[in-house]
Order: C-alpha cells, then structure tokens, then sequence
C-alpha cells in the first residue's frame, strides 16, 4: 500500500533526529545534568544565590532538552512499530494513523531542528534588522513593507516577541525605512 512512502519518511526523521542528538551531544548533555545534579545537593549551594541560580536554571533547561529529545525519540520509534503492524496486516486504518503521527513528529523535528540551528553562542540576543526602501519610488517603499510585515509575522507565529524602534513612513505607500527587534 502506500508504507514505502512512510518508510522513507521515517529513515529521514530517523536521519535528521539522529544529526540532532549528535549537534546536541546528548552522552554530554546527560553527565552535565549529573554533574549539576550533584551541585543542586550540595548543601551549601544557596550560599551564593546568583550560582545558584543559574546552576538550577541550567539544570531546569538541559532537563527539558533531554525530555524533548527522548521524548520524539521514543514518538518515532512507536511510529517505525506501527508502520511495521500496518505493512504486515495491509490496514488501511493503520497506515492513516501512521500518516498522521508522522506529520506531527516532522513538525516537531522540525521546530527541533531550527531550535538547536538558533542555538549558538550568540544566538540568545535580539535580532535587530533596518529594512531602507532605497531607490525604486512607491513599488520599493511598499515592498519594504510587505518585507517588514512578513518579518514581524514570522515572529509572532514562531512566538518571538517584538519591537519596532523607529519606523519612516513614504508620502504615498510603504516606508522608507524601519528598524525593529525580534527578540531572542
């Protein structure tokens, strides 16, 4: 039936999750959870608030990583076991679900995999851009526009709060420039 297709689809999120773990380093990741884990229990942790602070938020955060990791590691492999039943018993219903979980898994790969690209030394901080018209008359000024437009809707559909800085309108249509941040 159609578990080819569903086949490959999975060897490529099996590939992609796979790049992911290795980007991530999970062996590493799991003993800095160990080693965070041991100073959480210290007893003389809260001695110095700030460290403690940011050795619980680290701790918090590789914490939620690792779930995120097992967790679409395990969807996956749970949707490689379904596909094997539906190929065996040819059902319909079967293949429909797996189609289902897969498109889900993707978008979460997915989302995962854009994170781990947004996730290098500098990649915390705002993203300032400045958007100029420049030469073109009203066509340029209004497609500076829609550029800006599509931007800031980016980030709002990706949850990326915003703020627009300064922004100079054209006499007709569009802007001549705008500044804004996507925040980190």
């Amino acid at each position: 039936m159609a578990g080819p297709d569903f086949a490959e689809r999975t060897k490529q999120l099996e590939a992609t999750l796979t790049s992911i773990e290795q980007v991530l380093d999970v062996d590493a990741m799991r003993a800095e959870i160990a080693g965070l884990g041991e100073q959480v229990a210290a007893p003389d942790l809260w001695d110095d608030q700030a460290h403690a602070q940011r050795v619980t938020g680290r701790l918090s955060v590789l914490q939620a990583e690792l779930e995120r990791l097992v967790g679409l590691r395990s969807r996956l492999d749970d949707v490689q076991v379904l596909l094997e039943l539906a190929d065996e018993e040819d059902d319909a219903e079967s293949f429909s679900e797996v189609e289902t979980e897969l498109d889900r898994l993707a978008k979460s790969i997915e989302a995962l995999e854009v994170r781990t690209l947004l996730s290098g030394e500098y990649d915390e901080r705002d993203a300032v851009l400045t958007i100029r018209s420049g030469a073109g008359g009203v066509d340029a000024a209004d497609w500076a526009e829609m550029l800006m437009r599509m931007y800031l809707r980016w980030a709002e559909r990706h949850k990326y709060p915003t703020e627009v800085y300064d922004t100079s309108y054209a006499e007709e249509a569009g802007i001549k420039s705008a500044t804004f941040a996507i925040k980190a």
